[in-house]
């Protein structure tokens, strides 16, 4: 029985997809899995080493990753009114940041990627664990911050204001849902592997959405720091039916990313598909 490396990140809805998968509550037959959990930069890091077999991925990462991994079309974190969002303490316009010193989230984060599509004359940018950036904002060492994840709940008890979601300009600009990451698995594995691992991704999302409250503890375990309601409001946002699989328009709406930040200079251009058949 092969044993796969699988790499997703604590937060609420990684751990509601995958606590299924890892406890043996779904079908994963010939299969075993050792997974690691860290934040996204981190895994994306991962991925650019080669180091996981399957993992959570930013989409921003997958114009550099295309040739080693391949995008699973399920258990992603795709939608509509999920983005990032642009804040700060200081500033009230986003024309007012020329110059600021932004915290980002990671170098390889889609979060970064739409705020250079947004504005590709910003420049000053301090990268920073996701969890940090709002007390930076709120401190000064940053002038506005691009927060992701739970943080999109919690910035107004920062003191913090918000610029932009960059998520409703995606959308208004190309009437796509945002894609925020996804999971990879290495091409290496074989066609039939990965056929295989995107039925079980998908049939452990259907069992968290027909068993809700049956992770609980597992996901609490992993998340503290949040209230229960933000916890529950985080899976909400960002488990949906894009999760279960992408269809055509969460396919589409990645590509549009990818060609855009390709058009961009942002990513690499390259022939290779970013799914297998």
């Amino acid at each position: 029985m092969p044993n796969l490396s699988l790499g997703y990140s604590p937060c609420p809805n990684d751990t509601f997809i995958f606590y299924p998968l890892v406890h043996g509550l779904v079908g994963s037959p010939g299969f075993s899995f050792s997974e690691r959990l860290e934040d996204v930069e981190t895994l994306n890091r991962l991925a650019l080493e080669g180091s996981l077999d399957i993992t959570k991925v930013s989409c921003h990462l997958l114009g550099f990753i295309r040739r080693e991994y391949c995008l699973l079309r399920s258990g992603g974190a795709l939608g509509r009114g999920c983005g990032p969002l642009v804040v700060s303490r200081r500033f009230n316009r986003m024309g007012e940041l020329k110059g600021g010193r932004i915290a980002v989230p990671g170098r390889y984060t889609t979060a970064f990627l739409l705020l250079r599509l947004f504005d590709p004359e910003l420049d000053n940018f301090i990268f920073l664990p996701f969890h940090e950036i709002m007390g930076a904002v709120a401190n000064g060492e940053a002038d506005a911050g691009v927060i992701i994840h739970e943080s999109r709940f919690t910035f107004p008890d920062h003191g913090l204001t918000k610029l932009l979601d960059l998520g409703e300009w995606w959308e208004n600009e190309t009437g796509h849902p945002i894609p925020l990451g996804g999971i990879v698995a290495k091409r290496s594995l074989g066609e039939k592997t990965v056929a295989s691992l995107e039925r079980m991704l998908r049939a452990s999302v259907e069992y968290a959405f027909a068993h809700p409250g049956e992770a609980n503890t597992y996901i609490r375990a992993h998340s503290q720091e949040m209230s229960d309601e933000v916890c529950a409001a985080h899976i909400e946002l960002y488990v949906n039916r894009f999760s279960l699989g992408l269809g055509n328009e969460g396919e589409t709406a990645v590509t549009a990313l990818l060609s855009r930040a390709e058009a961009a200079g942002l990513v690499p251009s390259s022939p290779e598909s970013i799914f297998l058949p």
